[in-house]
């Protein structure tokens, strides 16, 4: 199973979240920035409908794939992620 991580991290004057290099919106609070993500993180865990989707790997090769609804993954949020 696919395992994400929601990182709390300070970021433009404030705080973020963010998942392997990418960021959320800036947020003025900790506080603030945990509830988004842990808002985000419940959305991702949502089954949905069986779906064929389209994707491009890092060498350019593109690849299509039936996925199921319920093949969702673990997601945390870490509030204290090590530098």
């Amino acid at each position: 199973m696919t395992r994400i991580t929601y990182e709390i991290v300070q970021h433009d004057n404030g705080w973020a979240y963010k998942v392997d290099d990418v960021f959320s919106e800036t947020f003025e609070t900790k506080a603030a920035a945990v509830a988004a993500a842990q808002d985000a993180a419940a959305r991702q865990e949502l089954s949905g409908e069986n779906e064929t989707i389209q994707f491009q790997d890092e060498d350019g090769k593109w690849h299509v794939e039936d996925v199921e609804g319920s093949d969702r993954p673990d997601v945390e949020v870490d509030e204290n992620p090590k530098a």
